[in-house]
């Protein structure tokens, strides 16, 4: 009988357990935060949204965000600070996140009130989009059921030690996805006391987790882009700068029947509008099995933003650009989002190129 080969204790490994799926014992670094994110489209309605809770439970808040498109070009969207003082669940300004069976499925609720946008660009100056916009009531229930694997996790050491992190420059220390069929409805009222828009959701969508030190500002931009064609393809492309003469680092994984392949390189090259925002793109991926090209085309844009100042006073300024996507590969119409994050520099963000 053989020896069992011994395990280098210095290997990194991922891990991801079922007790994962729930909330952990916050880190000791000021910016911890634990992130759970959904995104729910049908591609019959062209219609959909995203929804998310960070809890930053050092900081004693959360974020909470909504993002709804509708299927005129609308968009209705909400984003809070509710205090919280433990990290005990996701529920947080009206929107709660259950896990019924880790891996498997879990529902979204939301009541409350979303800012109702006809031009969603306006979100570019928030003060003025809220003020200038009516908010109108919302709620959201969606269940989630996982059609994938999940892809992700947390590494660490092979004998269990974390790996060291620098908290001013980390944006999480785990991460992973799954791949989601979504059904439910999401109802918004109508600003002058009509009928609204009730949009019964028969579609599919992605979700994701993250815990641990968080700043917006930590990467120097990235492209991310989720996106699902069928209960057995799709796919999620990351493109991330990290800045200090790295080279961009590219990742995700296709769907393919019930398992996931790997993306070993991919490439987004994006058009622009005049503000620097995402219009179409051409994408390229390769993993181990084959090589992919696809095409994007944004349906509906929201641009965001997030700002920091710094122990010394620097105000820093991060823009994030959600636009749900109609994506085209091997013959197939998806849909899904191009999220296209960028500190801006000057004025301009720092991974477009200038006009």
């Amino acid at each position: 009988m053989s020896e069992p080969t011994a395990v280098d204790p210095n290997k990194i490994v991922t891990v991801l357990l079922p007790e994962d799926e729930y909330t952990h014992e916050p880190d000791e670094a000021e910016n911890y935060n634990e992130s759970m994110y959904l995104n729910a489209f049908d591609l019959g309605l062209q219609a959909g949204g995203w929804f998310r809770i960070g809890n930053r439970v050092n900081e004693g808040y959360a974020e909470m965000s909504i993002c709804i498109y509708l299927p005129d070009g609308r968009v209705g969207f909400a984003f809070d600070r509710p205090k919280i003082d433990n990290n005990d669940a996701m529920d947080a300004g009206g929107l709660t996140i259950t896990v019924n069976e880790p891996f498997e499925h879990l529902t979204v609720s939301y009541t409350g009130r979303v800012c109702l946008l006809d031009d969603p660009s306006q979100m570019a100056d928030p003060r003025t989009a809220f003020r200038e916009n009516p908010m109108v009531d919302c709620t959201v229930e969606l269940d989630y059921r996982g059609v994938s694997p999940m892809y992700g996790g947390k590494p660490q050491y092979a004998d269990g030690r974390e790996l060291p992190i620098e908290p001013g420059k980390s944006f999480a220390k785990a991460h992973y996805e799954q791949h989601c069929a979504v059904t439910g409805t999401i109802t918004v009222a109508d600003p002058d006391g009509g009928e609204g828009t009730v949009m019964d959701i028969d579609g599919l969508g992605l979700r994701d987790k993250s815990w641990g030190p968080r700043y917006w500002q930590a990467l120097t931009w990235y492209r991310w882009l989720p996106m699902v064609f069928s209960d057995d393809f799709a796919m999620m492309l990351s493109v991330i700068d990290r800045g200090e003469g790295q080279e961009p680092s590219a990742s995700g994984m296709v769907l393919v029947g019930n398992e996931y392949h790997r993306i070993l390189d991919c490439r987004v090259d994006a058009d622009w509008d005049d503000k620097g925002e995402q219009t179409t793109m051409r994408c390229w991926a390769k993993t181990a099995e084959r090589e992919y090209e696809l095409t994007g085309e944004v349906i509906s844009m929201i641009p965001l933003r997030n700002r920091r100042k710094t122990p010394d006073g620097e105000q820093l300024h991060t823009r994030i650009t959600e636009a749900m996507t109609r994506f085209e590969c091997d013959g197939q119409v998806g849909i899904g989002m191009s999220e296209f994050l960028d500190q801006v520099v000057d004025g301009w963000p720092i991974g477009v190129p200038q006009p």
